[in-house]
């Protein structure tokens, strides 16, 4: 487990103790959280634990001191964790910094079970491209490509016409843009369905979870940009749709919750019981939808255009929004800003190519300069 002591991994970690005799931990990594990962280790009597953050070893080691429990820190380990032989993993660290590790696990074959979007987001064609050198296969776990896929089990692909993502629309959806304007981090971190992290939290906030995720889709489902639709459902209870050349629709529906895509993941092709609320449609009562406001919610665009550009766009994209959000919820920078900032720096960089993992990491870096500076400048001419 690639981020067991982030939101999507500590869900992982629950599924896994609730069938400790179908499961067998190998590895677990996580970021900083050394007490978690120590609590995470002995829950699953997992092989061997890696915290990313080196300066937290000595920590972790006496945590799960007579444990069985080998120890290893640093990026190096990290990266030599995830080319273990194992059947399953999920690549769950947030952000750019998920990607040489997911690679690695791609690269080892067998299941790779998906939630850091930013994987092909980012390095889409690298991605794809060990997966189909490596015979790789990649496992949806976001709720909505996970929705998708489902909804595509036993489909013809050339039957299909389009696919729609839903969107819950945060917890600006009726904003108006002055309210927006004036939004704090614990507004925007407050989402009337999902419970996520704070980098998510804010994407849903602004729709740019969205718009990666139209990105994400296209690569993982080799449709064109105009064939993947975005409706917003506040309910959140369709989290995908699939539309035939028939006319017929299916739809994947559920609890808003990360237990359930994450445990289609694990158990796939098979089916895991877990303790998700049921849905009652008839409580319920309707189901809603609305087209998303571009003036509002910019970011779905940003994303479009980034994908329809290609090349590094998207790569940029990422970067410059992963500084913004890290802005704003450390208060330098407003809410609104966000989008401008990630429009300035694709801009200010221009259409660049971005053919393997080294051209990805250092285009990254280079967007996140320029968006560090954008947002510098930002801050103080609010100031």
């Amino acid at each position: 487990m690639l981020g067991s002591t982030g939101s999507v991994g500590t869900q992982t970690v629950d599924l896994l103790a609730a069938s400790p005799d179908r499961f067998h931990v190998r590895v677990l990594v996580g970021g900083r959280n050394a007490a978690l990962l120590a609590l995470q280790a002995r829950r699953l009597r997992a092989e061997h634990v890696v915290i990313a953050d080196a300066s937290r070893h000595a920590m972790l080691a006496e945590a799960l001191e007579n444990s069985g429990t080998s120890v290893a820190s640093g990026p190096g380990a990290v990266l030599e964790a995830a080319a273990v032989p194992v059947d399953w993993t999920m690549a769950a660290i947030t952000g750019a910094a998920g990607l040489p590790a997911t690679l690695a696990a791609i690269r080892r074959g067998g299941f790779v079970a998906l939630a850091n979007k930013e994987a092909l987001v980012c390095a889409g064609e690298v991605m794809l491209s060990a997966v189909r050198q490596y015979g790789a296969t990649l496992l949806p776990v976001d709720s909505e490509h996970n929705a998708i896929f489902q909804a595509m089990a036993g489909g013809n692909r050339e039957a299909i016409e389009r696919i729609t993502l839903t969107a819950s629309g945060g917890p600006f959806r009726t904003a108006s843009l002055e309210e927006m304007a004036r939004a704090t981090p614990e507004a925007a971190l407050h989402h009337p369905v999902w419970s996520m992290g704070a980098k998510i939290s804010i994407d849903s906030a602004t729709m740019m979870n969205k718009g990666l995720e139209v990105i994400e889709a296209a690569r993982l489902f080799g449709m064109a940009d105009e064939d993947i639709a975005v409706v917003v459902h506040p309910q959140s209870v369709i989290h995908g749709m699939v539309h035939y050349k028939d006319g017929s629709v299916l739809a994947q529906l559920g609890s808003p919750d990360m237990h359930v895509p994450i445990a289609h993941a694990l158990a796939w092709p098979e089916r895991l019981t877990t303790a998700a609320p049921r849905l009652d449609l008839a409580a319920l009562g309707s189901l809603t939808f609305e087209p998303p406001d571009p003036v509002r919610f910019p970011a779905l665009r940003l994303a479009r255009e980034a994908l329809q550009a290609g090349g590094g766009a998207p790569t940029i994209l990422n970067a410059a929004n992963e500084v913004a959000v890290a802005a704003f919820l450390q208060r330098r920078l407003g809410f609104l800003d966000i989008a401008v900032i990630v429009e300035q720096v694709l801009s200010e960089i221009g259409p660049m190519a971005a053919d393997g993992l080294d051209a990805v990491l250092e285009l990254d870096a280079q967007a996140r300069d320029v968006a560090g500076r954008c947002t510098a400048r930002r801050s103080l001419s609010a100031a």
